[in-house]
């Protein structure tokens, strides 16, 4: 009887199971960072290393024309800034001011640089594709203008010369397409020293046919038809 009033003990004294306490999971979220301001510049182009100078230089234009926006006062102000850099060193500001599509500096600055060096035609191409991609074509005229007064130009730089083309065209400058033209003529395009690639000659034609110019197109296409026709003979066509 007492047994039965009185229930073993020890169900009494089981252990109570606690859940094990989780330590909290920090979650780290991975967000891509930028240096510069937030527009839809892409990145520096790979391999293009800017020096202190050069993004000092830069950095130093974009303040100056924020704070004093009257473009009659650019001239000044660029020659002062560029006029300590090396050659390499300017180019790359130059091409930086380009790459942030900062025109009208990059202008300036590439009036600078004409002053102290030779331009090498890809440079005048750049100017002219960053000049189309902004809108200012009327620009492009006066660019083909200093590039018509130059002496010296090495004329045998088939990828430069052909990106200028491309970009002029593209603008729909007829003038300084026909003046490029007269320059690749008078600079001996075709002969021995300055042969025509078959690429430039279909783009130069295919655009001054497009722009009006159709009996220039039809002069090119009988000059340097024997491009065409020597190609095909080698395809066996």
């Amino acid at each position: 009887m007492a047994s039965s009033l009185h229930p073993n003990p020890t169900t009494f004294l089981k252990p109570i199971r606690r859940p094990f306490a989780t330590t909290p999971t920090l979650t780290v979220a991975r967000v891509a960072i930028r240096c510069g301001p937030r527009d839809k510049r892409g990145p520096l182009v790979k391999g293009r290393v800017l020096s202190i100078e050069a993004i000092q230089a830069v950095q130093t234009l974009k303040r100056a024309q924020r704070s004093d926006p009257d473009p009659a006062h650019l001239p000044a102000l660029v020659s002062k800034t560029l006029s300590r850099l090396i050659k390499s060193d300017l180019v790359a500001a130059l091409k930086e001011l380009l790459r942030q599509d900062q025109c009208q500096l990059a202008l300036q600055a590439f009036s600078a640089f004409r002053s102290e060096y030779q331009p090498d035609v890809s440079v005048y191409a750049e100017v002219a594709l960053a000049l189309a991609r902004n809108g200012m074509v009327e620009e492009i005229d006066g660019l083909v203008c200093d590039l018509e007064k130059e002496s010296g130009v090495q004329w045998d730089s088939d990828k430069g010369l052909i990106r200028l083309i491309r970009a002029v065209i593209g603008a729909d400058r007829r003038e300084s397409t026909v003046r490029i033209y007269e320059l690749l003529k008078r600079n001996g395009w075709g002969s021995s020293c300055f042969q025509a690639d078959e690429y430039m000659v279909r783009v130069l034609s295919k655009g001054l046919r497009r722009l009006g110019e159709v009996g220039l197109a039809d002069e090119l296409d009988v000059k340097f038809g024997s491009l065409y026709e020597g190609n095909l003979e080698k395809m066996g066509v």
